[in-house]
């Protein structure tokens, strides 16, 4: 399924994390993973101080690389290295591109001050850009990270983004043996209290039931087992429960949906689900709807 997975690397528990997980799939495919590690030597915090900050900070990568290393050959992973300096969220996104891998997998927190290098703002600018799907882990007690998996989440409102997703779900879910799950929140809140609130309501509900059994269908026509919902509340935070309360593996989201009344996943929803989902998201991003 991937042949060249870039991990982007600063040492933080996220970060880790995400190296771990990603060995995992790399174990599993046969992939070989490339260890990127930025050194962000643009912050004025940096630049000011000199030359000898900026060794320091490749020192310091090159340690990271090292640990990282050592891990994927006590895996048996073919590993590949790389020490850059410029802005952590655009220097990823050149390497993924320039490099041809096929997934990009990172922590969405890293360390602070001097040495924070992964903020879970450059995780949502990597998410919202690449070309190829992002696999995002959180370094928490309460996130579940399982491989293979089991279980996968894919949130949809039928949009070409949440296809796009599903599209994803489905390969993830047919190549692990996994059950597919599709929800669709109906966002009670975006209703609001006017008089045609309760045709508006109807109209997305209807909606979403149509979303869930078109996906569920294409699923099926896979021959994946698969499990569907529609539910009303907050959007993040039904997406967060439904995956919490069903001890789902893996949620499979698209970065964008549809305008309008048809909105139900927005690039701003899947970020808010990204700082904390239960369980590694796999974001993958389509051509913006017109």
């Amino acid at each position: 399924m991937y042949d060249r997975i870039l991990v982007a690397v600063d040492g933080s528990e996220p970060a880790d994390a995400a190296f771990e997980h990603a060995l995992d799939i790399a174990a599993d495919c046969g992939a070989t993973v490339r260890a990127l590690y930025v050194a962000d030597t643009n912050r004025d915090s940096v630049t000011t101080v000199g030359t000898n900050v900026r060794d320091a900070l490749e020192a310091e990568g090159e340690d990271v690389i090292e640990g990282a290393r050592k891990q994927a050959a006590s895996r048996g992973v073919a590993f590949e290295d790389e020490v850059l300096q410029g802005e952590p969220g655009d220097t990823i996104l050149e390497a993924a591109d320039e490099r041809d891998v096929d997934l990009v997998a990172m922590g969405t927190r890293g360390r602070g001050g001097v040495r924070r290098f992964l903020l879970g703002s450059v995780a949502e600018h990597v998410v919202r850009r690449a070309e190829v799907p992002v696999l995002t882990v959180r370094a928490d007690e309460e996130v579940r990270v399982e491989y293979p998996y089991d279980s996968v989440l894919v949130p949809t409102d039928g949009s070409g983004h949440a296809s796009k997703a599903l599209e994803q779900g489905v390969d993830l879910a047919r190549r692990h043996d996994a059950t597919l799950h599709v929800l669709s929140v109906v966002d009670v809140m975006a209703v609001g209290v006017d008089v045609r609130a309760d045709i508006v309501l109807d109209e997305l509900e209807d909606r979403a039931r149509d979303a869930v059994e078109d996906a569920g269908a294409e699923a099926g026509e896979a021959g994946v087992d698969v499990v569907t919902d529609v539910i009303t509340g907050s959007i993040p935070r039904e997406i967060r429960s439904y995956a919490a309360d069903n001890e789902i593996d893996l949620l499979s989201m698209g970065t964008h949906g549809r305008r309008g009344v048809d909105r139900v996943l927005l690039g701003s929803v899947t970020e808010r689900v990204l700082r904390t989902a239960p369980a590694p998201v796999m974001t993958v991003r389509s051509p913006d709807e017109e």
